[in-house]
């Protein structure tokens, strides 16, 4: 009796095991076919998941304090240029070692079309950088927060606001 209910569940176990390979092999097709038709789309998810990286790892320090020229690659203090060179750096993206300079680098991006990881600066001359976030939401470091994210919508950031650059491709 034990050996037929054994065999039962073997046979129901090797059933739905080949039906679900079944279907896997099915649907594949499908799949890599949608990726390949459209390779602006990928592209584009490509720079979003980068991006989405990027701000992720930058995230991580939250907090930690802010020092004017503080040394490149060091991760136990910040200046804004600092922290933007190290963060796109861990994705292979070269930036130079100063806001001025970082905002020269990449393609312009109008304020109403900025996405998740492009650079944005403020001052004029430019003389701070910060990674836009989304939803009007900039991580940067200055002062006493250390990397902080704040609202570039409203009150001091909104009016000194400069410009945007794009470097995630």
């Amino acid at each position: 009796m034990k050996t037929n209910r054994l065999r039962k569940s073997l046979l129901g176990m090797t059933l739905s095991v080949s039906l679900f390979a079944s279907m896997t092999v099915m649907a594949a097709p499908h799949a890599a076919h949608a990726a390949t038709s459209n390779t602006v789309s990928t592209a584009s998810t490509s720079a979003s998941t980068k991006a989405g990286s990027i701000i992720s790892l930058g995230k991580r320090y939250l907090g930690v304090p802010y020092k004017f020229g503080s040394q490149k690659g060091t991760t136990r203090t910040f200046d804004c240029s600092s922290f933007t060179q190290y963060v796109y750096g861990q994705y292979g993206i070269t930036l130079p070692r100063s806001s001025k300079e970082q905002s020269q680098v990449g393609t312009y991006v109008p304020r109403n079309q900025l996405q998740p990881g492009d650079l944005v600066f403020f001052y004029s001359p430019i003389h701070h950088v910060g990674i836009y976030i989304g939803n009007g939401k900039v991580m940067h470091t200055y002062g006493s927060p250390g990397v902080t994210i704040t609202d570039m919508n409203s009150g001091w950031w909104s009016t000194h606001y400069k410009t945007a650059r794009r470097v995630i491709k």
